[in-house]
């Protein structure tokens, strides 16, 4: 009789290397560490609960909810009256003087002005909700081309070609006739011509802030975003001013009534006094560009800003300033190393409203209830 000398080995066990990769033990997470959960739509349409379940929900909804609660924490702080120590009583600018105790930097692209955006910006600034604002010359002109003539809602894929021949610009899906640039020149070149004299007989240092008031006040329009802004003093800087539609006004103007000088270095003193004469501030950007990098160097003056939220599109991989993330601004003084900003990777037009509805929104309405 022989003896089998194998070893018969059990079967239907899976592999050991196989078991110790896959089923690692877990250690303990921090107790305060929340669980995923969506929002219960058998309670019914609750969009407000709907909104706040986005904390726990995860991916961009969690940095929205997180976007939320940053915002709310800067009119918690703007919320803390100014005493005599902390107001700025000897401030004679308007546009620097302190107004709150946190003050909050708006920034913005042109296309956001195009958009239906504008009328969320107008309410944030027609009701005082912020205190200053830094756009592209599109973020500027755009709002006073809107008063004279509408947008329209078009289509990504529509002939660029074939629009040309028909002189309709495109934004997107949105679609802009040539027809309103050219009620927009018949409309700001005698400002122009006012703007010229006024520097030859009377000495006035014009600044990209000082043009866009005096367009906002002669518009005289409340559907502007810049006629609030001019009624309420709250600055707008642009230090591209000239990168637009109203920039190539001011070259055809420059053949008519030539002279006009428009100081970027005395805004650039009055937006970074701004940052670095208030008690705390904030920054809420949309897009990237120069609207991002200058509000936040102007916060950069004052060792960084309180409280933060990006909101845009961009990744960091390209080493683009529009797509670095908070903690780079953080390395460079620009945002407070013990801040909690927050990046949230989304088209503007679609959270930004929601956004609002969340925090300024229902800051705003509760104050006006309880006054």
């Amino acid at each position: 009789m022989e003896i089998s000398t194998t070893v018969d080995k059990p079967k239907n066990i899976a592999p050991d290397v196989a078991l110790n990769a896959v089923l690692i033990p877990s250690q303990d997470l921090p107790k305060e560490t929340p669980t995923v959960s969506g929002y219960d739509w058998e309670n019914g349409t609750d969009y407000n609960k709907i909104l706040e379940s986005y904390l726990r929900t995860g991916f961009q909804a969690t940095s929205f909810g997180k976007a939320v609660e940053e915002v709310n924490k800067m009119l918690k702080c703007r919320s803390v009256p100014l005493t005599d120590e902390t107001s700025d009583p000897y401030e004679e600018d308007l546009f620097i003087k302190k107004k709150t105790n946190c003050t909050i930097f708006l920034g913005y692209t042109s296309n956001m002005i195009s958009s239906g955006l504008r009328d969320t910006i107008r309410f944030l600034v027609k009701n005082k909700l912020v205190d200053c604002i830094v756009a592209t010359a599109g973020g500027v002109e755009e709002d006073f081309i809107k008063c004279l003539a509408p947008t329209y809602i078009g289509d990504f894929n529509l002939s660029g070609k074939s629009l040309r021949t028909r002189g309709i610009n495109r934004i997107g899906n949105l679609l802009v006739p040539n027809e309103n640039y050219c009620k927009f020149e018949e409309w700001v070149t005698p400002l122009l011509d006012e703007m010229v004299t006024e520097q030859i007989k009377d000495g006035v240092l014009w600044t990209p802030s000082k043009v866009i008031a005096r367009l906002g006040e002669r518009i005289n329009d409340e559907s502007s975003v810049c006629y609030w802004a001019w009624k309420n003093n709250i600055p707008i800087f642009s230090p591209a001013l000239t990168d637009g539609s109203l920039g190539d006004m001011m070259y055809f103007h420059s053949f008519k009534k030539p002279g006009l000088i428009i100081d970027i270095l005395s805004d650039l003193r009055r937006l970074n006094t701004m940052a670095v004469k208030a008690n705390n501030t904030g920054m809420i950007i949309l897009g990237g560009g120069v609207v991002k990098h200058h509000i936040c160097n102007a916060n950069l003056m004052r060792n960084g800003a309180d409280f933060s939220v990006y909101i845009n599109t961009a990744s960091e991989f390209d080493g683009s300033d529009a797509g670095a993330r908070p903690d780079e601004a953080v390395s460079w003084g620009k945002i407070r190393p013990q801040a909690t900003p927050v990046k949230l990777y989304a088209e503007a037009t679609l959270v930004f409203p929601l956004l609002v509805g969340q925090t300024f929104a229902k800051y705003y309405f509760s104050n006006k209830k309880n006054v």
